[in-house]
């Protein structure tokens, strides 16, 4: 066996190896990364997991025999294997391990043509350019004016928005302000968890997040459930309550009672007896409370006032 097939050998056993250990893998898109932040990364990684690397149709390669083994559970990872990524297996919190990874990105200089990843907004106020500047700033229609011998933004400038090609004009302004509005580093964009894979910006959700999303989820189902009369676990509640009103209306207006009802229509027929208990309970309050200095006159207009 040449040393070439032996490597590949190799490559496909640690990769089947780690398909066994381990059920949780982050896709690690390594493009414009540089070797020392690939072995901090690599190093964060094989504390309690491993990070595999290399080319993606030995990657695939390896997949397909694993999955053909028996193990159909990673079928769903194939089609990710894309681009120049690496495989970070884990058994820990993907949303952490993420997180972690994340952080050796460092500040980049935009680039004329590169697809831009994020909106750049340079804030209103002073640059600190010359007036020498300003019919460059008119040429990229940005409005300014010249406040002690300096360029001030009228109001903040969306030099860049996300998704569009870098121009020119545009990094020559940055390279001048001295902004770099870019990071370079690993991006995580897929996520394998124990047969199933989705966007990595799901990891970023709150516990918060998602109670609110079943709590919408639920109440479109019961409006949906109310409005074609088919009940559903969501609609019964809103059921039961529209009919014991409607019961009580039925009560209300008939001599036809039950428990539930007997105190509603007390408070109909004698509604001296209840309106009686809330200003004697007012009574007891205000006799725990200094009572304020008022003319006699201001009480007797105060009284015409409320009562007419």
């Amino acid at each position: 066996m040449s040393d070439k097939r032996a490597k590949k050998v190799a490559y496909i056993a640690r990769l089947h190896n780690a398909l066994e250990t381990y059920s949780k893998v982050l896709l690690v898109d390594v493009t414009n990364v540089n070797a020392n932040q690939l072995f901090s990364v690599r190093r964060l990684v094989e504390k309690e997991g491993s990070l595999v690397m290399g080319k993606n149709t030995l990657i695939r390669k390896g997949l397909r025999q694993f999955i053909d083994a028996g193990n159909s559970q990673y079928e769903p990872l194939l089609p990710l294997i894309r681009g120049n990524i690496g495989l970070a297996f884990t058994k820990g919190d993907l949303a952490e391990l993420r997180k972690e990874i994340l952080q050796f990105r460092v500040p980049a200089a935009a680039k004329t043509g590169q697809v831009a990843p994020l909106d750049v907004i340079i804030p209103k106020g002073n640059t600190g350019l010359e007036p020498t500047m300003t019919s460059f700033l008119h040429a990229l229609n940005i409005q300014s004016k010249i406040v002690r011998g300096q360029i001030e933004l009228l109001a903040d400038v969306h030099l860049i928005k996300k998704g569009d090609k870098v121009q020119p004009g545009e990094v020559a302004l940055l390279d001048k302000l001295k902004i770099t509005p870019f990071t370079y580093g690993c991006q995580i964009n897929d996520v394998y968890d124990n047969g199933f894979c989705y966007d990595a910006e799901l990891l970023s959700l709150t516990d918060a997040d998602v109670l609110a999303t079943f709590s919408n989820g639920v109440t479109r189902i019961a409006a949906l459930s109310l409005a074609i009369g088919f009940p559903t676990k969501a609609s019964v509640p809103h059921s039961l309550i529209k009919a014991y009103q409607n019961l009580l209306a039925i009560c209300i207006e008939t001599d036809y009672s039950f428990e539930g009802a007997e105190l509603l229509k007390e408070m109909i027929a004698n509604p001296d007896a209840f309106a009686s208990a809330a200003p004697a309970a007012s009574e007891s309050a205000a006799a725990a409370e200094p009572e304020p200095e008022v003319e006699e006159e201001e009480s007797e207009e105060m009284e015409l006032d409320l009562f007419g």
